[in-house]
């Protein structure tokens, strides 16, 4: 069995990972930390964990007394803030951990990128060197000979999923907009203002008008799939997210005018079709996909199709902003880290209703 521990377990991610390790047959939670509820049992402050017998060390992982930092474990999922969490990776690293960091800390190559976005300098830039950027549809060798993946935004996920097959292809034009939305979890577990149910009920609001920071990511990823594909292009990249009142999922919309007007919306779902072809959480699917098709789950649902009216390429994406775009994704990189089936413990079947 593989251990694990999960730091700062009390937020959305962390409380996901452990629900989907929960059935995992080889990882197995021996750590919990939190600095907000440090030395307190588990299932204490998440009674909803207290039930069941863990296989590996006999007792559930409720019976654990969240720490204040996490012990030596053979993965680490990080569930910090940005910089914060570069430190505790760091800190991990050194002792030989491998780690799958949830934060946005080492999603960027370049180090003056990331201060420009984050607005300090990096707390370990010579980590941006070996990290690997965790999308498994991409990376898949690179992240099982590492051991720091970063995991990606889920707003990223969602739209470079969405993309990738068309400028791998070279089949659009540089300018693309991307508008997404997203549910009330993915601003985080921390109490704020604009969380509450009162602001957030029927109501729907665009933000990050000034640059999201997922943009970056999208633009980096995205340039590096025209360039591996043979043709390379600087993006002219517009990114709106908005946030609606429901807890979990996220749909984006893209838009990108084609190079050649001809092509049909067959031919456009042949190449996606085949681009993903043996991708196990990636669904090509012949109707606009609905968020709740993917809850609970680690699936991105894909519908790609041209608009008649002017011949531009419409990608919609969805996923579980919780699942695919954080701690699914982060699970299918740790089995890849650790030399499983990047599938194990993994649910395709999503919830209903």
């Amino acid at each position: 069995m593989i251990s694990v521990s999960i730091v700062n377990v009390t937020s959305y991610t962390g409380l996901e990972l452990l629900r989907l390790l929960a059935g995992h047959r080889e990882f197995v939670v021996t750590s919990v930390s939190a600095r907000s509820s440090a030395g307190q049992r588990l299932d204490a402050v998440f009674p909803q964990f207290a039930a069941g017998r863990n296989r590996g060390a006999g007792t559930s992982p409720g019976s654990l007394v969240i720490a204040e930092k996490p012990e030596r474990t053979d993965l680490a999922f990080v569930c910090l803030p940005h910089a914060a969490a570069a430190e505790t990776v760091l800190e991990l690293q050194a002792q030989g951990v491998k780690v799958v960091d949830l934060s946005a800390d080492f999603r960027l190559h370049d180090a003056s990128v990331y201060e420009k976005w984050y607005q300090h300098a990096h707390p370990a830039p010579a980590l941006l060197e070996t990290s690997v950027y965790g999308l498994c549809e991409r990376y898949r060798e690179r992240i099982a000979a590492s051991s720091l993946v970063a995991n990606p935004g889920c707003h990223s996920t969602t739209a470079i999923l969405a993309l990738l097959p068309a400028l791998s292809a070279g089949l659009v034009k540089p300018d693309i907009i991307i508008n997404t939305i997203t549910g009330i979890s993915g601003a985080g577990r921390s109490l704020k203002l604009s969380s509450l149910y009162c602001e957030q009920d029927e109501d729907a609001s665009a933000y990050g008008l000034d640059g999201h920071r997922h943009l970056p990511e999208m633009i980096q990823e995205l340039e590096a799939a025209a360039r591996d594909g043979g043709h390379p292009q600087t993006l002219r990249l517009t990114f709106v997210p908005h946030v609606i009142p429901m807890s979990r999922g996220l749909l984006a919309t893209c838009y990108a005018d084609l190079k050649e007007p001809s092509l049909t919306g067959e031919e456009v779902r042949a190449v996606y079709a085949e681009y993903y072809a043996n991708e196990p959480y990636i669904r090509v699917i012949d109707t606009p996909p609905h968020t709740k098709w993917t809850a609970g789950t680690n699936l991105c649902l894909i519908y790609p199709t041209i608009e008649r009216a002017t011949g531009r390429l419409l990608v919609i994406s969805c996923l579980d902003n919780l699942g695919k775009g954080a701690s699914g994704q982060a699970v299918q990189n740790a089995n890849l880290l650790m030399g499983l089936p990047e599938t194990t413990g993994l649910p395709t079947a999503p919830l209903v209703p």
